[in-house]
């Protein structure tokens, strides 16, 4: 068991090492900003619909875990989405300590409204744990999700996996799933209980978020098929690819 272990977190360190900086600093950044700018919800005047601004940047976080999945498999790509969520918990907990330290923000020198504006920014930044519950529980279970249909979809085309056809099929698809499961659980967990969403909104909040940050990801999808072939051409990761291929055998 402990050998077992021992395996995993080397294979671990060998796929941190692999993964490209640039791809894994913007996903845990994308992770990071979607739950702050889920702090804000966006004005529709509709009853049966509500939407938050973490819609604007979460479609990159799916984007990201789809690359990832076509390269490194879908056991990868949902260890980079667990660690990227640990790193947001950890930084969570520092905007939590900077909430609670004695202080004025910048923003809050307006005569009259400097306390008001200060204890809500310091509950924006704060946060509440029913709401990272929710994101945390959410983001888990649909990139686990989304990274294994999208695997599985992926097997589908055995006479050529590499293609576009490939490529967009297991993307649009597994990306349409994974971020309804994502918006709806979220909005079960948090919006439904604390906020009192009726259903119907919790759904049609899922249906339209899933439909809007499955539009972005169409607009980028050749950007990201371009860079999984340049992956594959440059035989990225070539030393975690190397070590499940002897695991696996």
């Amino acid at each position: 068991m402990l050998e077992k272990i021992k395996n995993e977190f080397y294979e671990f360190k060998l796929l941190l090492r692999s993964v490209p900086g640039l791809v894994l600093a913007l996903f845990i950044g994308t992770i990071i900003a979607m739950n702050l700018l889920a702090n804000k919800s966006i004005n529709l005047n509709l009853d049966w619909l509500a939407l938050d601004c973490g819609i604007i940047i979460s479609w990159f976080a799916f984007l990201a875990m789809d690359i990832i999945t076509k390269h490194f498999g879908p056991k990868a790509a949902t260890e980079i989405s667990i660690f990227a969520i640990t790193v947001n918990l950890i930084l969570c907990l520092v905007f939590y300590i900077g909430s609670i330290i004695p202080g004025t923000w910048g923003e809050s020198y307006i005569p009259g409204s400097e306390n008001i504006i200060n204890e809500a920014l310091n509950n924006t930044f704060g946060g509440t744990w029913y709401v990272l519950l929710g994101s945390t529980t959410a983001f888990i279970v649909s990139a686990i999700v989304n990274n294994f249909s999208n695997f599985g979809i992926g097997k589908l085309f055995k006479n050529n996996p590499d293609g576009k056809l490939a490529y967009f099929s297991r993307t649009y698809i597994s990306t349409a799933i994974g971020q309804f499961v994502d918006n709806l659980l979220f909005a079960l967990i948090v919006s439904h209980i604390f906020f009192g969403w009726s259903f119907l909104q919790c759904v049609t909040c899922s249906l339209t978020g899933m439909i809007v940050e499955l539009l972005c990801e169409v607009i980028f999808s050749y950007f990201s098929y371009y860079v999984t072939n340049k992956w594959r051409k440059e035989n990225v990761g070539s030393l975690y690819l190397d070590y499940r291929k002897k695991e696996i055998k």
